[in-house]
């Protein structure tokens, strides 16, 4: 007898299931210390995220290393602006994270992906367009740090505690 495509089994159809949980819930089957790095992860971003909306011009220049006082006025204010307006977004999903940890830690494990594919995404785009840096700025080095922790607390969300079994 032949299957049909609907009745085929799914490859690795519970590690999709983790990624995607139906439904999106608070149970939660990864390690504890996966919600802790979550947790440590996410505080850090808002923090971050509120600090360069709150103080733009002085972050761009310590953190991140930029040169802001060799460009005219005009372009450092766009400058800045432009980096805002990219914490304010990262400030969103790291509300949305935030959210997720308290209510749908089912979820987890989906939105360490996404700040993970969010690192790297922003990678790319540096890499096609360099950004001029002062130094060694810190901020370069604490976001490749998160991202080394986002990788961690994916395995870890991913790992299955004890003898729970995780829901199909």
């Amino acid at each position: 007898m032949t299957e049909t495509i609907a009745e085929a089994p799914v490859r690795n159809e519970k590690i999709v299931g983790r990624f995607f949980p139906q439904p999106i819930d608070n149970r939660y089957s990864g390690s504890k210390i996966a919600l802790w790095l979550f947790g440590l992860i996410v505080f850090v971003h808002i923090l971050q995220s509120v600090m360069v909306i709150v103080n733009g011009y002085s972050i761009a220049q310590s953190a991140d290393g930029f040169p802001l006082e060799t460009y005219p006025a005009a372009a450092a204010q766009t400058i800045v602006a432009i980096f805002a307006v990219s914490s304010f977004r990262r400030l969103i999903i790291s509300l949305i994270c935030a959210v997720v940890l308290f209510r749908y830690r089912s979820a987890v494990p989906l939105m360490f992906v996404v700040l993970g594919l969010s690192y790297l995404g922003g990678q790319v785009i540096v890499y096609f367009y360099p950004i001029v840096r002062v130094g060694t700025p810190p901020g370069v080095v604490m976001n490749l740090i998160m991202f080394g922790l986002t990788i961690v607390g994916l395995a870890l969300s991913l790992w299955k505690r004890g003898n729970e079994k995780v829901p199909a």
